[in-house]
């Protein structure tokens, strides 16, 4: 039952779903829960995957994906996606440690941070409708518990890098066994949809590599530039990770 609470508590932090109200509420399970953000992109995955299957029904392909990102937004409340435009305004803006955080805490969205969405969502439409209709839902699939296993391993590696905001009851810090469950709760369902939906080997496992070197890219620029993480850049490495998977399984299908 524990376990069921800290995942219910993960659901409402990182989107928008109500949770029963037995579930009740303890400030260390915040942290806790982190083990299951990324369970949570199985959720969000599913639901931006069933809006598309029916879109598909009734419109044409780019509508139904265009569709299913809207219902992704507004599930999660736009909360990777605001991380995403923050990180590009404070590590485009700010020239110190100290600036950079200062910005990225400023809840008014500047230049870089409107083009940088703006690019953002773009090349992700732009992607999910190149891919062929076959391939949008496992991709969906694949790409939202992936990439957010992906920022969890910024908790799980990383500091915080600073002494308040919202994030910092779930970061402070996360465990090699936290982290573990974390792998568990997405690896072995990634790896019983791969066996219903028998996408080629190449594309996955190069959508993988792109996710873990821009991860790591993205890892080293915060270690760089502000000595740690907040829960702005989580937020930026789910929505990079997320692109990144989906640039890998249709590269092959480019070819």
């Amino acid at each position: 039952m524990h376990q069921l609470r800290l995942f219910f508590i993960a659901l409402q932090f990182f989107t928008r779903i109500p949770i029963p109200a037995w579930v009740g509420f303890e400030p260390d399970w915040l942290r806790q829960s982190s083990r299951y953000f990324p369970t949570t992109g199985w959720v969000v995955g599913a639901a931006c995957a069933g809006v598309y299957m029916v879109a598909a029904q009734l419109w044409p392909h780019a509508v139904a994906v265009v569709l299913s990102t809207i219902a992704g937004i507004l599930l999660t409340g736009a909360f990777h996606e605001d991380g995403f435009a923050d990180v590009c305004d404070g590590f485009g803006g700010g020239m110190t440690p100290e600036r950079v955080l200062e910005i990225m805490k400023d809840s008014r969205v500047g230049a870089y941070g409107a083009i940088g969405i703006f690019l953002m969502l773009a090349l992700k439409l732009t992607l999910l409708i190149s891919l062929s209709v076959l391939l949008v839902v496992p991709a969906l699939l694949l790409a939202h518990p992936l990439s957010r296993l992906a920022s969890c391993s910024l908790i799980w590696l990383m500091s915080y890098a600073r002494h308040e905001g919202k994030a910092k009851p779930l970061a402070q810090e996360m465990s090699h066994v936290e982290f573990m469950i974390a792998c568990l709760t997405v690896l072995l369902p990634v790896a019983v949809l791969l066996y219903y939906f028998p996408l080629p080997m190449p594309s996955v496992l190069l959508a993988v590599g792109l996710m873990l070197l821009l991860t790591w890219r993205m890892a080293s620029m915060f270690q760089r530039r502000i000595s740690g993480f907040t829960g702005d850049c989580l937020g930026a490495t789910q929505q990079v990770a997320e692109v990144a998977v989906y640039l890998g399984l249709l590269a092959f299908q480019v070819r």
